[in-house]
């Protein structure tokens, strides 16, 4: 997703323009990757080039605005300097109201669901090990191909690990496909949920149900009725702003359509989530909403595996920090001793692994 990225950005920097517009550049980029795109983008008006930014990422609208223009429900609310404006200032506006941008609940962390040792995958990561408890977030974080997803896709099926094992409740596991991960109580909320996440021709109530059709219809008689009260107690769970459950999910807004992605692997029950960019592309409201779900899962005793490339993300949201640089583990780091210094440092390779916290 990154490397696309880039190309796209790349192909927009290439025209003799006049005026720039990106929208939403960095939404699959790390820390590292936004600086060089940024220096790129400062040249590009010091030569007299107008830009217009769109984005999510609110530090990055401090970083590189001179204004901003905040729009709610396709209405114009304000446009100011920057230097006039906080980050809570823009959340007011974006959302209607005050809001936390991060809520955490407390929550109680118990055994260890997921133990991974010595975890390889030739050409994409190496020797890596660490654990989940339940009720426990555990970040993953590091630069583009650091092999976070990578990871993710061993986990849950969809690739094949070269070495090491991974134990789910203390038992071996070793999936050869998706199907035996979510039978096991393991799910994944893809990175990509246009290409990996949804069914963009079916309904709200028949992509949530998608996963579980054998077990929801064992004689694969799908009865609409079950089908859609299922999907309507997701949707009020979850929020999902829609007409009904019948709507397609291709007519929803990007928060909307990934409330979807996460009520779909829910419906599963799983014990262990892996959350892959789960709010890369969304807005603040729908951001905010994200993060809530994500915080009473665990507090409910689920064990998440959060996959960010915001650092503010990851910061706010983990329990635990696994930093990776070039397939390999380089620092584990607990929330009371982590930031952003110690992270970036971690992934850009320059210290050896150092263990912060109990595995």
């Amino acid at each position: 997703m990154a490397d696309q990225q880039l190309i796209e950005i790349a192909k927009a920097l290439s025209i003799d323009a006049r005026v720039l517009i990106l929208d939403e550049p960095t939404a699959s980029l790390s820390a590292h990757e936004v600086e060089r795109l940024f220096a790129i983008v400062r040249q590009t008006r010091d030569r007299g080039v107008a830009v217009l930014f769109v984005s999510h990422r609110l530090e990055e609208v401090f970083e590189l605005c001179g204004r901003a223009t905040v729009l709610r429900d396709g209405r114009h609310v304000i446009t100011a300097p920057t230097s006039e404006l906080t980050a809570a200032d823009l959340v007011r506006y974006m959302v209607g109201r005050s809001v936390s941008l991060f809520p955490r609940s407390a929550s109680n962390i118990g055994n260890v669901l997921l133990d991974v040792k010595g975890l390889t995958r030739i050409g994409a990561f190496r020797d890596v090990t660490f654990s989940v408890r339940a009720g426990e977030i555990v970040g993953l974080s590091g630069l583009v191909g650091a092999g976070r997803t990578e990871i993710a896709r061993v986990l849950f099926g969809i690739d094949r690990a070269d070495a090491g094992e991974v134990l789910l409740a203390g038992k071996r596991v070793r999936f050869k496909t998706p199907s035996e991960a979510l039978h096991a109580g393991v799910a994944y909320v893809p990175e990509d949920r246009h290409l990996d996440g949804l069914v963009a021709g079916f309904s709200i109530a028949e992509n949530i149900s998608l996963p579980i059709i054998p077990r929801l219809f064992p004689h694969l008689f799908i009865r609409g009725n079950r089908e859609r009260n299922l999907a309507a107690g997701y949707t009020e769970k979850l929020r999902i702003r829609s007409t009904g459950v019948a709507e397609l999910v291709e007519a929803l807004s990007g928060g909307n359509q990934q409330k979807v992605v996460i009520a779909k692997w829910l419906a599963t029950e799983p014990r262990v989530l892996i959350l892959d960019e789960p709010t890369r592309g969304v807005d603040i409201g729908a951001k905010v909403e994200v993060h809530r779900i994500i915080s009473d899962l665990a507090a409910a005793g689920m064990g998440i595996i959060l996959i960010s490339s915001e650092l503010p993300e990851v910061l706010a949201m983990s329990d635990r920090i696994i930093v990776l640089h070039e397939g390999r583990k380089t620092a584990e780091i607990s929330r009371a001793e982590a930031s952003e210094e110690k992270v970036m440092f971690a992934a850009t390779g320059q210290n050896a692994e150092e263990t912060h916290s109990g595995a």
